[in-house]
């Protein structure tokens, strides 16, 4: 167990070492860019145990690739200078900060941030709104973690430097987080930080599920004798290395057996313990040997277990060709609206030159404008002569229709006085008792004259001596009536005549300046709208391209990474049940001694405590004996006596 210790102490240490040839394959989790937003599962970390005899051993910087003992040119300034690394991440892309930024929201959201959060706020947040998210995920960290009001501008670069971040967050930047050129180096300090508290997360996971198996809690690299031990080896070693040596043997003895004096190791206890554990491996496979059965049940639930991770393998691949499946109909309704748009331009254009050549061969010249204006000008002189005539024809219209009313005022007199005297006559209405069933009424302004001299004849004959007097001036009336109404009908006509004549050229004129301000006014409008509607399509065509090209590059990424997560997943998968049938046979074989061990000492302890009653049941016999024998002899005294 000492040597499991020592062997995981010293590889955990071996990414803290200077490499001279850098691992292009490995890409280092600063590096690269955060794609989920669950921390990812991470693989168990038990190496194997080192064989500590050894016959040669290597460096732990690895093989010199350059001669044997040629000198290196140190780029330092002295032992332990510090070398200042580029950050590689893009953190002036907008659309690897916008990503950045999004995940900064998912995180802060799902973990509960007591403050108000937005797009807005994230993309030029102020100092304290970022010591205030700084402070929120350093606690995910250390829950008792308290920010000082004073001096912030140190205390955060101070905390991510105890911390290990890599890159070098001034002091600086603090007093203007916000800002364009500091806000992405503070956004990937962040980042960084969100990615260690996953990943302590995955440990405290991992931890959780294999605390039984734990023996000892206690980290056994903490401690100053372990650092100065370390700090004094890799010293020693990399002066060599500077001098040009590659291998360290004497190094790697001397740091493991000072190793081994620092933790008490004690090699004849793991001589022991390995015995023990080739022991217990052989007791397992005979016990494995003998209970098929028990081993066929735990494969049978393993193999249930396996089939349910397939199905939701098997889902989440379902799901993953469903949502490729809508982004291809996505994209493919986007190339049709491209392909409509870029129709719709070319029918466009292809008006526009029809418009265009049009309006190059129109009929209407300036000779033919002015030759317009000249007749416009001479149809309103026209117009404004018949006016005046039409005025004077209804001022006498007018006077007519005066002269007209006063006869046929003077007409309804006679004629009322008629009725009057035709009534005292008993002569009307028809029922009278003189009119004999004949109509003796005469009605007002009956126009025919046929009825009217015929009407008077019946009168005259009827009563020629009543109204001999009275059908002269109705003659005379008759005759003036009619002459006066057909003048008025021939004055009217003519107004009609000259009205229609002038409303036809009015509308003439007006329809010709209509339809010439609408013309130039349709042509320069059209133009606008061409050209307005040439530049949106063409900014909508820009845009659509930009989309189709942005989501299918998105979705194919996002497609590689769930292939990758998902071999990712399944190896882990295989490693962690292997690991975990390992520990429970550990178990169930150290339970099964344990068992065993308890029985041999209960079978012990019973048959102790069966010679000790035996041995007691015998005193007591042979004490109750004596006394029986003293008593007999003590009766016999007494009877003596």
């Amino acid at each position: 167990m000492e040597r499991g210790r020592m062997s995981r102490a010293t590889s955990s240490r071996l990414s803290e070492l200077p490499m001279r040839v850098q691992d292009s394959n490995r890409m280092s989790m600063v590096y690269t860019t955060p794609q989920s937003k669950q921390p990812s599962f991470g693989k168990l970390n038990i190496p194997k145990p080192q064989s500590v005899n050894s016959e040669r051993r290597t460096s732990f910087f690895g093989a010199r690739t350059s001669g044997a003992s040629m000198p290196r040119n140190s780029t330092m300034s002295g032992f332990g200078g510090p070398e200042k690394i580029k950050d590689a991440r893009p953190l002036h892309d907008k659309s690897f900060v916008q990503q950045c930024i999004r995940q900064l929201h998912e995180f802060l959201t799902e973990q509960g941030y007591p403050g108000t959060l937005s797009a807005k706020t994230l993309q030029s947040p102020s100092t304290k709104e970022f010591v205030k998210m700084f402070e929120f995920i350093y606690r995910q960290l250390d829950p008792s973690f308290e920010m000082p009001n004073s001096k912030v501008e140190e205390e955060v670069p101070a905390i991510l430097k105890a911390l290990r971040y890599p890159f070098v967050l001034s002091k600086c930047s603090m007093y203007s987080v916000g800002a364009p050129h500091t806000w992405p180096q503070a956004l990937g300090a962040l980042m960084w930080l969100i990615d260690n508290v996953k990943i302590k997360w995955s440990l405290s996971k991992q931890e959780l599920l294999f605390s039984d198996f734990c023996e000892d809690s206690d980290n056994i690299e903490d401690g100053a004798g372990y650092n100065k031990l370390f700090l004094d080896y890799t010293a020693e070693t990399y002066s060599k290395f500077m001098q040009g040596d590659d291998t360290f043997e004497d190094e790697d003895e001397t740091f493991i057996t000072k190793l081994k004096k620092l933790y008490n190791v004690d090699e004849s206890l793991l001589s022991v313990m390995e015995e023990k554990h080739r022991i217990l491996s052989d007791e397992l496979e005979r016990l494995e040997k003998e209970s098929q059965t028990d081993r066929l049940m735990t494969k049978r639930m393993e193999r249930m277990k396996l089939q349910t991770d397939l199905k939701q393998l098997q889902n989440y691949r379902s799901s993953l060709e469903s949502f490729k499946a809508n982004l291809e109909n996505k994209a493919s309704e986007l190339n049709n609206e491209l392909e409509n748009a870029v129709s719709h331009l070319e029918s466009l254009k292809h008006e526009r030159n029809e418009l265009q050549h049009q309006m190059q061969n129109q009929k209407f010249t300036p000779a033919d404008v002015e030759r317009i204006n000249r007749e416009k000008r001479e149809l309103q002189q026209t117009i404004s002569s018949l006016t005046k005539s039409l005025e004077d024809a209804e001022q006498h219209k007018w006077n007519e229709e005066i002269a007209l009313a006063k006869v046929k005022e003077k007409a309804e007199l006679k004629l009322s006085e008629y009725s009057k005297l035709a009534r005292k006559l008993k002569l009307i209405p028809l029922s009278a008792e003189n009119a004999c069933g004949r109509d003796f009424e005469i009605r007002p302004f009956e126009c025919a004259s046929g009825t009217m001299v015929q009407h008077k004849t019946q009168i005259q004959m009827l009563l020629t001596k009543f109204i001999s007097d009275v059908e002269e001036e109705n003659s005379r009336l008759a005759n003036m009536n009619l002459s006066l109404e057909e003048s008025s009908e021939q004055v009217n006509s003519n107004i009609m005549d000259k009205s229609n004549d002038m409303k036809q050229l009015r509308e003439q004129i007006r329809k010709l300046d209509e339809q010439l301000d609408c013309e130039m006014q349709e042509l320069a409008r059209e133009e606008e709208d061409w050209a307005e509607e040439m530049e949106s399509v063409e900014n909508h065509r820009k845009l659509l391209e930009k989309k189709v090209n942005y989501g299918y590059d998105e979705a194919v990424q996002q497609m590689k990474a769930a292939q990758q997560q998902y071999h990712l997943v399944l190896q882990e998968t295989n490693e962690e049940r292997r690991t975990v049938a390992n520990n429970l046979a550990s178990v169930f074989t150290t339970a099964a001694n344990h068992l065993s061990v308890t029985e041999k000492c209960l079978e012990d302890l019973h048959s102790r405590v069966q010679r000790v009653c035996f041995k007691a049941v015998e005193e007591d016999e042979a004490a109750v004996q004596k006394l029986r024998e003293t008593l007999k002899t003590f009766v016999s005294k007494a009877n003596s006596l």
